[in-house]
């Protein structure tokens, strides 16, 4: 389930992937093995190699079908064998039906290329195991010189410490923010692939009307996923600090993020497989334990809300069916989205001629001990000019206290139209981080 971004209280999660896996191996009559991820019913075929065959060579009336859609695959050419399907079309499972239901024996689901080199546990009904796409092309391309290729599917075992882990999921929620760019999305990250959640007895864990299996528990990948462990993590917090509001409880989860691996490396994006950005992960990946002492939080209250709906020019009535209350924007006073008390910046210039400036006032609440906080600004745009205003504050226990940040443009549009950087607030024991990404339109 992926959140729309309607609203900056509604939190967007991600998805990134666990520091484990469930490796299974396509292994060739000539040695070779490819690694992929499998949940299969048997896990493994017989230690005997038997016949391996594409299904683009086994479609009835030899049309040529590789992405083994229902009803697609000839019993004569693939019973006995492991068909390897094409992504695309239908879901894993579907296709491993196809095969089962035509006499093959296991299914090598070999991912397209826009799907990459990602890879996503099925519950599936006959041995099988995906592939990223280049292993997928290798396959393919050793049985067109190899007729009588043959193989079989060995089962590893669960597999700790993947390198690199983890990964932002090709799926996960993107930004930016369409409906309200000045607000940044997603806001974090959580793990949503590859889950082992509680699963209804209503359904089969394929979800296949064929599959007769019932199961407690299921793997599972999606933001569906990632929700719950949010889910948990603010209730975990909110026992810890029951007097902390739900924005407190979100931005302690925001400011305390992490988004490089332990090599400083940033994470990577499973779709491009490039270091993502604040558009990819938001402020980063979910931190539990640092969340549960954040040093400073970014808090709002409902009248900030109500103000920020003036800030879209909401109407009354609009707002009424939003905030559950009657209230009437003030006419004579300026609304400005910017002044939404938020722990990251999504900064949108117009890109027009001359100095444009964007300011934003925010206020930091001390939930940790006394102390002195002073800021650092990193960003990948040199042709933006950052300002703090004061660079320092030290704060009592439970002070509140305000910053200006100004971002200054020179009004020249860069080579690329998004830039991202960070703003940190920092103690020397503590970090309060917020990402920036900057953009321009065009």
């Amino acid at each position: 389930m992926s959140v729309t971004n309607v609203a900056p209280w509604i939190t967007t999660v991600g998805a990134g992937t666990l520091d484990r896996d469930f490796p299974a191996y396509i292994s060739l009559g000539n040695g070779k093995k490819y690694s992929g991820v499998s949940l299969s019913k048997d896990n493994s075929l017989p230690d005997t190699l038997v016949p391996l065959i594409y299904a683009g060579n086994a479609s009835i009336n030899d049309l040529g079908t590789s992405t083994c859609i229902s009803g697609s695959l000839d019993p004569k050419k693939v019973s006995g064998k492991i068909v390897l399907c094409d992504g695309g079309g239908s879901s894993g499972t579907r296709k491993g039906n196809t095969v089962k239901s035509a006499g093959g024996l296991g299914m090598v689901l070999a991912n397209v290329e826009s799907d990459g080199e990602e890879l996503v546990t099925d519950a599936h009904i006959l041995p099988a195991t995906i592939v990223g796409f280049k292993d997928g092309e290798a396959i393919k391309k050793y049985s067109f010189f190899n007729p009588k290729l043959i193989g079989t599917i060995l089962f590893q075992g669960t597999k700790l410490g993947v390198e690199p882990s983890l990964i932002v999921a090709k799926f996960s929620s993107r930004g930016p923010n369409l409906l309200t760019p000045q607000i940044l999305k997603p806001d974090f990250i959580a793990p949503g692939v590859n889950i082992l959640a509680s699963y209804t007895g209503n359904s089969s864990p394929t979800g296949l009307d064929s599959d007769p299996r019932r199961v407690d528990f299921n793997i599972i990948s999606g933001t569906s996923m990632s929700c719950p462990h949010v889910s948990g993590l603010t209730t975990l917090i909110k026992s810890i600090h029951p007097d902390w509001s739900p924005a407190a409880i979100r931005h302690a989860l925001m400011t305390t993020t992490y988004t490089a691996y332990k090599n400083n490396k940033t994470l990577l994006d499973g779709a491009s497989n490039k270091p993502a950005t604040p558009f990819d992960f938001g402020a980063g990946h979910v931190d539990p334990v640092s969340a549960l002492n954040p040093g400073l939080v970014y808090d709002l209250t409902m009248d900030d809300y109500l103000s920020f709906l003036c800030a879209l020019n909401y109407s009354s009535n609009e707002i009424e069916m939003v905030a559950r209350r009657k209230y009437t924007c003030d006419l004579k006073k300026q609304y400005s989205v910017a002044n939404l008390n938020y722990p990251s910046f999504a900064v949108v210039f117009k890109g027009e001629h001359g100095v444009e400036e964007i300011k934003h006032t925010q206020t930091l609440t001390n939930v940790g001990a006394e102390g002195t906080y002073m800021v650092s600004i990193k960003t990948d745009a040199p042709s933006i000019k950052i300002s703090v205003e004061p660079e320092v504050l030290s704060f009592k226990k439970n002070e509140k206290k305000l910053y200006t940040i100004t971002f200054s443009s020179s009004g020249s549009k860069p080579n690329s139209t998004q830039s991202f950087g960070s703003l940190e607030w920092s103690n020397g024991k503590t970090i309060v981080r917020s990402p920036i990404a900057f953009s321009w339109k065009l």
